[in-house]
């Protein structure tokens, strides 16, 4: 199985890049988040090699062995991780792809597929539905977010997280499979900042009160066929606005359901999740 590594400078920034699978096959591209680097992928991504695609996941702007921008607006979705995104694919070379994301890769998938239907064959969200979804999603899912509060506080939010050996975060993430490689990787100069600045510029307070106008960032009706995942155990997102995402597709809408697996479903639940995944591309291949 062909797998490659790449350091590519695109949109002003040194990119990693996993690359894994033909180069000839139908191209994927797979986008983590919070705390996490493109490693989150790692049990997934040999099932949907062997189903013939080509697997490509990004360390995200600041995560992983990805520069590391120094301002908080730098983190800006709309500006940051959809030009870079697309910079990668102009730069392998790569027309059109699957586009996938979990947590904070979700948006950015949302966004992408949104706006760029012409280079996205379908669009798979894990655990975050579409931001207008999210937002409307009610008093459980504002209850579920309070920690997004928290980390608007620079400075604060790090010591405390980093204070006895990370017991903080340890506690508040404990249903991540690989806790102690994310430490290891948000343990480097300015990385657990960098990662903590992903929600001091997309869910900032004010933000969150006074959201962008709808179509202000750009178009937010996604017209690619889409599925939503969402797990049984998730405990930051309610399964609510996954469903209600199906109000911004003006395209083929699926939603699954995958029980007994925690927010981490690439972790948890490797098997079902790439069966769905398959199943999606080769249906809108």
């Amino acid at each position: 199985m062909r797998e490659v590594t790449h350091q590519i400078d695109a949109n002003g920034l040194s990119h990693f890049v996993r690359d894994i699978g033909e180069e000839n096959a139908p191209a994927a591209i797979l986008l983590h988040g919070f705390p996490d680097s493109s490693a989150v992928w790692q049990k997934v991504t040999p099932l949907l090699v062997s189903a013939g695609f080509r697997v490509l996941a990004p360390d995200l702007r600041g995560f992983g062995r990805t520069d590391m921008p120094a301002k908080v607006a730098d983190y800006d979705i709309a500006t940051g991780a959809l030009p870079d995104i697309l910079a990668l694919m102009d730069r392998l070379n790569i027309s059109t792809a699957h586009i996938a994301g979990h947590d904070f890769g979700a948006p950015v998938a949302w966004m992408l597929a949104a706006q760029h239907p012409d280079k996205f064959k379908t669009l798979t969200a894990l655990s975050v539905g579409h931001m207008r979804a999210f937002l409307s999603a009610g008093a459980e899912q504002k209850w579920r977010s309070l920690y997004m509060v928290y980390h608007q506080f620079r400075g604060l939010c790090e010591a405390t997280y980093k204070f006895n050996d990370w017991a903080l975060l340890r506690k508040h993430w404990s249903a991540h499979g690989h806790i102690d490689e994310a430490i290891s990787l948000l343990s480097r100069p300015g990385r657990l900042t960098a990662g903590l600045n992903w929600y001091r510029a997309n869910a900032s307070i004010g933000r969150m009160l006074n959201p962008p106008k709808p179509d202000s960032r750009g178009e937010e009706i996604v017209r690619i066929p889409t599925i939503g995942i969402w797990s049984s155990g998730e405990k930051y997102l309610t399964e609510t606005q996954m469903i209600n995402s199906a109000k911004y597709v003006d395209a083929p809408w699926r939603y699954e359901k995958i029980e007994n697996a925690s927010h981490w479903i690439p972790y948890d639940a490797p098997d079902a999740l790439a069966k769905i995944m398959v199943e999606h591309w080769r249906l809108h291949a």
